[in-house]
């Protein structure tokens, strides 16, 4: 049984190229889009099983597309196809539900793989950024509101989910690396979480950015 899937890419080349990739397996590309409102509305047109969503698109980014496809065809899987290795975006996309995170240049195999796993309503792959941070989120219950951040923890907490290195933070607030290495140990232990990506998913979902 084929899989149906719909390509949201901005980028002709992108799409041609995923074409190329999948023909021969057992996915069918039913319909493509050059933006967030065309995803959205051939997902409702076409019902595929899959949509592949690029994040960086022209008007409504993927994201955006990602939480009105939800809302507008909830049973259809979502696999975020993506450059960016950046952690606000893969928290959006827990935050939002995401079936998986797969980066560009990823082997066909893989990428296939993620595709099946998605519509069978399966975990995200193990190359899927989406598997580390969704499994552990989800087997550990949410720290509640009075996680006792101080301010200038909250705003660390903040630029990590905003994307930023620790010496982008340390410019932007005007303290030393040391210090925000400090401050980003902290939250991670209050908010009970081990990286950076989990910390984003956490702020995301507290909506602090």
């Amino acid at each position: 049984m084929s899989i149906n899937v719909l390509v949201a890419d901005d980028h002709e080349v992108v799409r041609s190229g995923l074409a190329s990739l999948l023909e021969g397996s057992d996915i069918n590309i039913v319909a493509e889009a050059q933006n967030g409102e065309e995803a959205v509305d051939q997902t409702v047109r076409h019902k595929p099983d899959v949509v592949l969503l690029d994040i960086r698109m022209p008007g409504s980014d993927g994201l955006d597309a990602l939480e009105q496809i939800h809302k507008r065809v909830p049973e259809a899987r979502v696999v975020v196809l993506s450059t960016y290795d950046n952690p606000t975006y893969v928290a959006r996309a827990v935050a939002l539900g995401a079936s998986d995170y797969v980066l560009k240049g990823t082997n066909r195999k893989d990428l296939i793989a993620a595709i099946r796993a998605a519509a069978a309503g399966e975990p995200p792959t193990r190359l899927g950024e989406l598997r580390r941070v969704a499994g552990t989120m989800k087997e550990r219950p949410e720290a509640g509101d009075d996680v006792p951040l101080t301010n200038r923890e909250t705003q660390v907490l903040k630029h990590i989910a905003l994307g930023l290195s620790n010496k982008e933070i340390g410019r932007s607030l005007d303290i030393s690396v040391e210090t925000v290495k400090e401050h980003v140990q902290n939250i991670l232990r209050k908010i009970g979480v081990v990286d950076r990506t989990q910390a984003a998913v956490w702020a995301v979902r507290k909506d602090m950015v």
